[in-house]
């Protein structure tokens, strides 16, 4: 059986393949080489709901990697600069109009209609009845915009080269029994160990999850085989993620059927065993839970894990033991198989904001409000060494504490200021990095790259600060947020953050 295509169809297909697995890079070089674009959307539907709806951030994602008629992409940018302009958001409305480049072609080809933005962005209020012409208005803007996109675009469903290459090899079984042994198997899963990528900061936003202000997440982790997001709400809420669609994950089954793994509190923390098996989740009550990802059933519960909320967990190497640390100022050790609470580490005289073992499990090393960071000698439970690394007097709050991958000798501080320290064990300064913003940038969290190239913070300002390691060099700074942001999370092996924010978003941001 011979099944024919045209050569056209052969490179969408590879191109669809390439948008599903985000390489955008060489999608766009392989639409500059063949002549052939890809213009595809995951759901239609989804689509016109975004534009008539206004959800700019998603359409203009959507469109990334599409070829559009320029009448087509004037129309789409020259609304979004005036609902920007409407909402009053000046700085972004004039960087779409200056930089973008359908925008640019507008002001060469119509200047009367560019000129007409231009004094809507220096106006001091926005009326309808002047932004639009007669007989126009927003939502008619918004119905022309979507009916001319549509024309665009079509569906393609998902992983149809996989799909194609698996019918090829059965088909190649079936006709050639002896080229291939019955044990063999052809693996389109992309689950053999990853080529870790050169590592590079984020300049651009991928993703986005809209949660509301109401259930806003409190934490989230990627999974170490870096195939889930799971975030924990402020509702209590436990949800796992596809982030390349920005949708719950379908295919574990339990979440298909619209059941979800819950605690009765807000979620503060979470943490996974390093087989990404078991997930550990930690709630403003002060209990702790422990699941099975693939099941979602909850296989042990610590019902008085502390007193009060717990904010940090981290399991042994033997995923046996679990760490956690709390508002009550003490830091505990459970034991997974018998259920009960171990070892309970006392010193710190405020919040024990993070704390994780070190790599060879005979020491944990935590991090206060008070001030410190303490190393404890996990067997003993006995603190051995306490560093203040900012003044040796002042009580600055210690945010985060994170062991380097590349010298596990070394951890990463971030405190409650504008910089972040790297100490040894021996609490002395190796390295010290500076924002040099003085007032309202301090830092609220922290994260690192997977190999330790790159330290990023985020800051009260709502910016995400860069940080190259070896240089010692800030070399980018990127807003995420409108409001505080919570927390950061770094992807196991991609180039793929995630910020979170009490504005009720989680956005991923790639190079």
């Amino acid at each position: 059986m011979a099944a024919e295509m045209e050569p056209s169809d052969v490179i969408r297909l590879i191109m669809q393949y390439l948008k599903e697995n985000n390489l955008y890079r060489t999608l766009t070089t392989l639409q500059e080489e063949t002549t052939v674009s890809l213009n595809t959307v995951e759901s239609i539907d989804s689509f016109i709901a975004d534009i008539k709806s206004g959800h700019w951030d998603s359409v203009l994602l959507a469109i990334e990697s599409l070829k559009l008629p320029d009448n087509t992409l004037i129309d789409l940018y020259e609304q979004v600069v005036m609902e920007l302009i409407e909402m009053r958001e000046v700085g972004a409305a004039r960087s779409l109009l200056r930089q973008t480049d359908p925008m640019i072609m507008l002001k060469q080809t119509q200047p009367e209609r560019y000129i007409h933005l231009e004094n809507l962005l220096t106006c001091s209020y926005f009326d309808p009845r002047e932004a639009y012409p007669k007989g126009s208005s927003k939502e008619k803007r918004r119905r022309a915009i979507a009916e001319a996109l549509v024309r665009e675009v079509s569906v393609v469903p998902p992983s149809r080269l996989m799909g194609l290459l698996e019918q090829v090899g059965s088909m190649r079984l079936q006709q050639y029994p002896g080229h291939l042994s019955p044990d063999m198997t052809i693996d389109t899963t992309g689950n053999k160990e990853r080529h870790m990528e050169k590592e590079s900061f984020p300049t651009q936003l991928y993703r986005h999850i809209k949660f509301g202000r109401r259930s806003h997440v409190e934490c989230a982790r990627f999974s170490p085989d870096g195939k889930y997001l799971v975030t924990g709400s402020v509702d209590g809420f436990i949800e796992v993620w596809n982030f390349n669609t920005g949708k719950i994950s379908k295919d574990l089954k339990y979440q298909a059927q619209d059941s979800f793994m819950m605690m009765d509190d807000a979620v503060l923390c979470m943490c996974f065993s390093q087989d990404t098996d078991l997930l550990a989740t930690g709630a403003q009550n002060g209990k702790i839970k422990v699941w099975k990802i693939q099941s979602g059933l909850c296989l042990r519960r610590f019902e008085h894990a502390h007193d009060k909320g717990v904010t940090c967990l981290s399991f042994s190497r033997d995923n046996n033991q679990i760490l956690s640390a709390s508002f009550d100022q003490t830091i505990r050790i459970h034991e997974l198989r018998s259920g009960k609470t171990l070892k309970e580490l006392n010193g710190h005289s405020s919040f024990v904001n993070d704390a994780s073992f070190t790599q060879d499990g005979f020491h944990i090393i935590s991090a206060s409000s008070d001030g410190t960071v303490k190393i404890w000698n996990t067997k003993s439970s006995e603190c051995i060494h306490t560093f203040k690394s900012l003044s040796r007097t002042s009580d600055v709050p210690v945010n985060n504490v994170i062991l380097l991958p590349q010298n596990p000798e070394q951890f990463v501080i971030c405190n409650h200021s504008n910089s972040v320290v790297i100490l040894n064990m021996q609490g002395q300064t190796v390295k010290t990095f500076s924002s040099d913003r003085k007032e309202g940038a301090d830092f609220v969290c922290c994260t690192l790259s997977p190999r330790g190239e790159w330290i990023y913070c985020v800051g009260e300002d709502l910016v995400l600060y860069c940080f190259n390691y070896t240089t010692g060099r800030l070399q980018k700074t990127l807003t995420v947020h409108e409001k505080d942001v919570i927390g950061i999370a770094h992807h196991p092996h991609e180039n793929l953050i995630a910020t979170y924010s009490e504005d009720g978003l989680l956005r991923l941001w790639k190079p």
